[in-house]
Parts: structure tokens; C-alpha cells; sequence
């Protein structure tokens, strides 16, 4: 399935801010506060409703590394589950393998930890897994695989760890390099930034 492949940090300067979290982009982002483009510091009229929810659709798709139709399909499953169907999206999402394995600091973005765990570097529950879209449940392990314990990538990210994770629903065991799902994911766990409602009003027309 196709991806963007191009420049993160325009992408990031669009929304304003670092939805990668790549310290690099933070960087650019300070040096240039304004949108990408050629009229990017010029001003611009307001964004129409439907304008501000296709932008925070776009951002949370940016941001999980999604293509429209995986996105549609997560909404879809989330409108289905009992509960507000807005934050049933965000749990799917952060659910995903590759996002626990980042949130565990793992990897230093999603991207990388896609990319990981494509090549076969995790496990989940001491049972290999390479699809990154593959949702954890609660009690899950996920541990680095025995031979990919001595990458770079894997040891200078846990080493940017310090303290309590910011993600409360997971649990880090930096010397065994695994880590536990302790429970999903909920309201106070996800992005406050994330206008999901705008998304659900979206889908709903």
C-alpha cells in the first residue's frame, strides 16, 4: 500500500506542530514558525467547518502514519463498539503495534517503529510479529526479539527514557527490554490536542 515518503517537517510546519515527534522537526519548527509554501507567511482567510475537520482528519492520520482507506477502516470499527465512537478511534489507534512499541520507547518515531516492526524485532506475548497494525490487549508482552536486542536504534531510544512513561497504560522493563500493556488506553491517555470529534462529524454527513 502506498505511503508518504516525503518531507515530515512539511507536513508538521502545515498543522504547526511536531505530530512525529522527531527532535529535528521540533528544530525547523522553531527556526520556521509559518506554513510550508511560497505564500506560507502570507495571511490567509479562515478555514470553513468542514475545511477545520478535514485538517484534523489529515493531522491524525499524519500522525499514526495512515493511508485514508486503513483510516476509514479503524472508523468504521470504532463506530460499531459500544462507547463515544470519537475516543474508540483513538484507543484502536494508539493500540496499534507499532505505536506501543514508539510509546515504549523503542524507536524514536512511529515510522521507525513501523519499520522495526516489519523486520521482525518484536514480540508479542513471545510470539513474533511483523504487522504493525496489530492491536495489543490488555496483559500483552512486548519484548525485542532475542537476536535484535543489540540494535543501536533499540538501545539509544530506551536511553532517552527517563522516569514513568508518558503513556500510563504501559509498563517499561528497560533491562529485559520489554513492556506490558497494563490496561487500554483511555480519555486522559490520549493527545488533548486531537479534536477527534471533528473527525466523527466529518464521517457523519
Amino acid at each position: 500500500m502506498a505511503r508518504y515518503t516525503g518531507p515530515r517537517a512539511k507536513i508538521a510546519r502545515k498543522f504547526g506542530e511536531n505530530i512525529f515527534g522527531n527532535p529535528k522537526i521540533t528544530k525547523i519548527l522553531e527556526r520556521k514558525n509559518y506554513l510550508p509554501g511560497q505564500h506560507g507567511q502570507s495571511r490567509r482567510r479562515r478555514p470553513s467547518n468542514y475545511g477545520l475537520q478535514l485538517r484534523e482528519k489529515q493531522k491524525i492520520k499524519h500522525t499514526y502514519g495512515l493511508m485514508e482507506r486503513q483510516f476509514r477502516k479503524f472508523f468504521r470499527d470504532a463506530d460499531k463498539m459500544s462507547g463515544e465512537t470519537g475516543l474508540k478511534l483513538l484507543e484502536l489507534l494508539e493500540r496499534r503495534l507499532d505505536n506501543v512499541v514508539y510509546r515504549l520507547g523503542f524507536a524514536p518515531t512511529r515510522a521507525a517503529a513501523r519499520q522495526l516492526v516489519t523486520h521482525k524485532h518484536f514480540m508479542v506475548n513471545d510470539r513474533s510479529v511483523n504487522i504493525p497494525s496489530y492491536l495489543v490487549k490488555e496483559n500483552d508482552l512486548v519484548s525485542v526479539r532475542q537476536k535484535s536486542r543489540k540494535l543501536a536504534v533499540v538501545h539509544d531510544s530506551v536511553k532517552q527514557v527517563r522516569g514513568d512513561l508518558d503513556s500510563s497504560w504501559l509498563s517499561l522493563d528497560k533491562a529485559s527490554l520489554s513492556g506490558t500493556v497494563t490496561k487500554l488506553p483511555e480519555k486522559e491517555d490520549f493527545d488533548p490536542t486531537i479534536k477527534v470529534q471533528m473527525v466523527v462529524e466529518l464521517y457523519s454527513k
